[in-house]
């Protein structure tokens, strides 16, 4: 193989990690990195240590799955206890700013008592002085405005701690990515390259095109000792090329989850992108290979991993012309900028679109429509669905929104074309407000209040509210989190008692009974729609 041509394996996972975690675009924006590390990994690390037997015994449970537990044997304590040495050792102004956030947010609380802020200044902790703006907004409640485009540039940004870790994937069932640092095992490797390094761009694209053995282990500086596993990561025979779209009217593709690609002959636009890999006895789906060798857009509706994933997105950066994200609320700690951290990781052309706003594009637009709901009653704005119309057809992709207020739905009318697929999430239990912000929260929640605010979509009854409104032609249920090769970041209860089962049944069977096409979208699906 050293002289010839090779491709990258089909079923070849190349997972980003920072720090030996699983990289969530929280883990990259330098202010929720701090707050992770800080407030949730290190406190997990110093948990196993303590006491492995309580994570090994929840984790007997497939319903602790996503908790924060780490998946190794007791056996490996060692190891764990290593890494918290180097994790404290290699970022003390990680820690030291995420104690800052904490002190200041306490300072404000006390002391910002609708008077002017200016006097404050020479309080705030040393690490956040020069990165922050102390604020009131028009209740005369304080808050941190961070400087998150400074904060890029400054050494609260460590490209250094970021690398890939390579190996093959046999079956749907990887180790659980949120919860467990990635230490060394056998047949995979680490290689330490940041995420915005071209070299990778070159590694991704041998997925389809070929590559001289020779070039790409120097590309990669693969010494002898990583080389035996290297080679198994690789094959001489060429993927079968599949082409892309080149009919009449819009291509749909659902490729798992909340991805779906819309094709035309002139256009290809993929929208939250999370594709599996392909392996022989794994369940029948779409992959890298069925992508066509270009993407014009790709379209990101909120920041939440099962949407924005890291890992597919670096697979993806070769061929993809722009992406679009919505707005952030600038300098809020819960809501950094998907934009900044797009180009932090080698994104070129990031563009952000805010509600109602249209963007032409050949033969149709995307159009941004508001997202209600799914983040936990927190002020969130970097959020929000697509309607984009191609080729006279119009497809809304609605994500995991919630119908808190249909009168969103009745004055987006007027506004927008006549859909004819709509797309929606009915994810209606989701997960408390620890899950996601928990490291975030800068004063602890009840359990009733934990509880009731919560990662959910809508049930059946709000989703069948938009139908009525919008009269969509085709309603299909997605973003379920259902696909087995899901598992490894999504932790869902997909039996037939549970609630959202039973919910995107009901709606599914109400859109048939009102002659509108619906199901709950599995694995994969193709859809055409023309005007006849």
């Amino acid at each position: 193989m050293q002289s010839k041509n090779v491709f990258v394996k089909p079923n070849l996972v190349v997972e980003p990690l920072v720090d030996k975690w699983y990289a969530s675009s929280y883990l990259i924006s330098p202010v929720t990195a701090s707050l992770f590390f800080a407030n949730h990994y290190l406190k997990m690390l110093q948990s196993f240590v303590s006491a492995p037997q309580v994570h090994i015994k929840a984790l007997q449970e497939r319903k602790m799955l996503g908790g924060p537990f780490i998946d190794y044997p007791a056996a490996r304590v060692k190891e764990i206890r290593s890494l918290i040495d180097k994790t404290i050792a290699a970022h003390p102004e990680t820690l030291r700013f995420a104690k800052g956030v904490r002190e200041l947010n306490q300072l404000l609380a006390e002391k910002a008592d609708g008077h002017t802020v200016e006097p404050l200044y020479s309080q705030v902790p040393e690490p956040l002085r020069g990165f922050v703006e102390l604020v009131y907004d028009l209740n005369n409640a304080p808050s941190i405005r961070f400087m998150e485009g400074l904060l890029y540039h400054s050494r609260m940004f460590h490209e250094n701690t970021q690398s890939v870790r390579l190996f093959l994937t046999e079956s749907d069932g990887r180790p659980f990515a949120f919860n467990t640092p990635r230490l060394p095992c056998n047949d995979s490797m680490e290689l330490p390259i940041p995420f915005c390094d071209p070299r990778l761009d070159d590694l991704h694209r041998a997925r389809t095109e070929p590559i001289n053995y020779q070039d790409l282990k120097n590309l990669l500086n693969i010494d002898e000792q990583l080389e035996e596993t290297f080679l198994t990561f690789l094959t001489t025979s060429q993927p079968v090329a599949k082409g892309s779209f080149d009919g009449e009217g819009l291509r749909v593709r659902y490729f798992g989850h909340a991805c779906i690609l819309l094709e035309t002959r002139n256009l290809a636009i993929l929208c939250d992108p999370v594709i599996g890999y392909s392996y022989e006895h794994g369940a029948d789906r779409y992959t890298y290979e069925d992508l066509p060798e270009k993407l014009d857009y790709i379209l990101i509706t909120h920041n939440h991993h099962d949407h924005c994933l890291i890992e597919t997105l670096l697979q993806l950066r070769h061929k993809t012309e722009k992406v679009m994200v919505p707005k952030n609320n600038p300098g809020a700690l819960q809501d950094p900028s998907l934009k900044m951290m797009l180009k932090s990781i080698g994104f070129k052309q990031v563009y952000e679109i805010d509600e109602m706003e249209v963007v032409d594009v050949v033969g149709g637009s995307i159009r941004g429509i508001p997202f209600l709901g799914e983040h936990g009653d927190v002020n969130i704005h970097s959020k929000i669905a697509f309607c984009v119309e191609l080729e006279g057809q119009s497809v809304i992709m609605a994500a995991d929104s919630n119908n808190l207020d249909a009168r969103v739905y009745r004055n987006l009318v007027p506004n927008i074309p006549q859909v004819d697929a709509l797309f929606i999430g009915l994810e209606c239990e989701g997960a408390p407000l620890s899950w996601a912000y928990g490291p975030m929260l800068m004063n602890p929640v009840s359990r009733s209040m934990d509880q009731s605010r919560r990662f959910d979509g809508s049930d059946c009854e709000k989703a069948m509210q938009i139908v009525d409104i919008l009269k969509p032609k085709h309603a299909y249920v997605y973003a379920m989190g259902l696909e087995p090769w899901l598992t490894f970041m999504i932790a869902v209860d997909d039996s037939e008692t549970s609630h959202s089962i039973q919910e995107s049944g009901k709606f599914v069977g109400l859109c048939r009974e009102l002659d509108i096409e619906s199901e709950r979208m599995f694995c994969k699906k193709e859809i055409v729609l023309t005007s006849d």
